[in-house]
């Protein structure tokens, strides 16, 4: 009898050994990437406050790097292992070539998911909106992008805001010196420094930067929006499993309503500045998220 149990106890734990390989085998892409090498390679930006940027000891932070490393625990408990997580800084220009190439398995920022992207990456579902608006010292004269004549104008390279202020310029017939920084700590120099006189980019990153400089008695956002630019995270495209996760992670977070407590922490009360941005949850974001938890595709 002893050894019939001792048996049977050897096929179970066999037969249990034999299907967790088979469920490995079935892993594809990313995922068994990622079950391969425990490790998963995520993109963040230095300064787009408060998405993605530096703490003071040098570490990401933000309410997008909050999304994703809830991202990487649902990862994990799919695989059935722990993953560590490698760092990567990207900028506007590099972030899509990184998700693209295999550089990076996620990319964590204040990017705007647009039909040309989407040629080259996928995006989950949206988790902010934001719009061009204008960065200006409050005793300048601009108000619009129709003042804009004769004026400088920097935006970041490789932003949707640079494609926009283009079009802008094309389609009213703007004559504005438009020049490109690397980022928008630069961006933002640029105009403290008198080599522009005007900074364009999403409203909220300008919020931002205003905090973290705490310099909201110096400049005003101004101007309607220029642009719709919803946020997403990146991932590689054709990779069905690895959008399947992510989409029903999503779902999880805004059912859930940790998605809006997240907000909260980085959009209403203080960042680790010590200033706040004090800025509500927006109509159009709000809609998304009760539809994201109440569908989960």
């Amino acid at each position: 009898m002893r050894r019939l149990c001792l048996a049977l106890i050897l096929l179970l734990a066999g037969t249990g050994a034999v299907q967790a390989q088979s469920d490995t085998t079935l892993l594809t892409g990313t995922l068994a990437k990622l079950h391969q090498s425990g490790v998963v390679s995520i993109g963040y930006r230095e300064s787009s406050i408060p998405f993605s940027y530096l703490s003071a000891r040098g570490e990401p932070i933000g309410y997008t790097i909050d999304l994703c490393k809830l991202v990487v625990d649902a990862i994990a408990d799919e695989l059935g292992r722990s993953l560590a997580i490698k760092w990567v800084p990207v900028t506007s220009e590099s972030r899509i070539p990184a998700v693209a190439s295999g550089q990076i398995d996620l990319e964590c920022g204040s990017t705007t998911n647009n039909l040309d992207r989407q040629k080259q990456v996928a995006f989950s579902p949206t988790f902010f909106v934001s719009g061009t608006k204008l960065l200006v010292r409050k005793d300048s004269p601009i108000r619009s992008f129709r003042d804009l004549a004769g004026k400088r104008v920097v935006v970041t390279a490789g932003t949707t805001n640079e494609k926009t202020m283009r079009e802008l310029a094309t389609r009213f017939k703007i004559d504005m010196a438009l020049s490109v920084a690397a980022d928008h700590t630069a961006s933002y120099a640029q105009l403290a420094g008198g080599g522009a006189d005007a900074f364009a980019t999403d409203d909220v990153l300008l919020f931002g930067l205003l905090a973290q400089n705490k310099a909201q008695a110096e400049y005003a956002v101004v101007g309607d929006f220029l642009s719709y630019d919803p946020y997403g995270v990146m991932f590689r495209k054709a990779d069905p499993a690895m959008a399947r996760l992510i989409n029903d992670t999503f779902h999880e977070l805004a059912e859930s309503g940790e998605i809006e407590r997240r907000y909260e922490r980085w959009f209403l009360r203080k960042l680790p500045s010590g200033v706040s941005l004090d800025l509500a949850m927006s109509p159009q974001l709000q809609t998304l998220l009760q539809t994201m938890a109440d569908h989960k595709d």
